[in-house]
């Protein structure tokens, strides 16, 4: 079990994508780039969003949560990507309803009891729309590296520093 490393390398602005695979490949590749995940990580998180969709509809802000085994993460970490156009995604419990989603919350859990504490807080931020329109509109990494790991309690990150 690591402690969650959440620093600036793991926030990606604008996010370019034609669809939810080019998404989570994007993510993936730079959470693989930066050794938090094994290359194993992309596909596995492409399959298991196929399997179990992780798109939520909430008040204004629609989002996903796509995660994957353990066996794939090499540190643990939550990636943040907002979309520069939305990209639907398909709601979480559904066959084939979708959502525009424009912010991504991609976990990458080396445990499982982790990852279902950081859905559980994910869950209830997802109720504030004020917290999600402000970090849609975040004009820096840095601004929303702050208001996600103040709001989510991620105050261990890369360097020791606190906030």
């Amino acid at each position: 079990m690591s402690e969650l490393r959440f620093d600036e390398e793991v926030i990606l602005l604008n996010l370019e994508a034609a669809d939810y695979t080019e998404v989570l490949q994007q993510m993936g590749e730079n959470l693989v780039k930066h050794h938090y995940v094994k290359e194993s990580f992309i596909p596995a998180i492409i399959e298991r969003e196929q399997e179990f969709a992780t798109g939520l509809p909430t008040a204004g802000v629609s989002v996903a949560i796509p995660h994957t085994d353990a066996v794939h993460v090499n540190q643990k970490t939550i990636s943040i990507a907002t979309l520069k156009n939305p990209v639907d995604f398909v709601i979480m419990g559904e066959e084939s309803e979708t959502t525009p989603v424009q912010i991504v919350f991609m976990l990458a859990m080396d445990e499982p009891h982790s990852q279902l504490k950081l859905l559980q807080n994910l869950m209830k931020i997802f109720q504030e729309d004020t917290f999600l329109e402000q970090l849609l509109l975040s004009e820096s990494v840095t601004e929303m590296l702050h208001q996600a790991a103040d709001k989510l309690h991620l105050h261990n990150f890369k360097g020791g520093e606190k906030l």
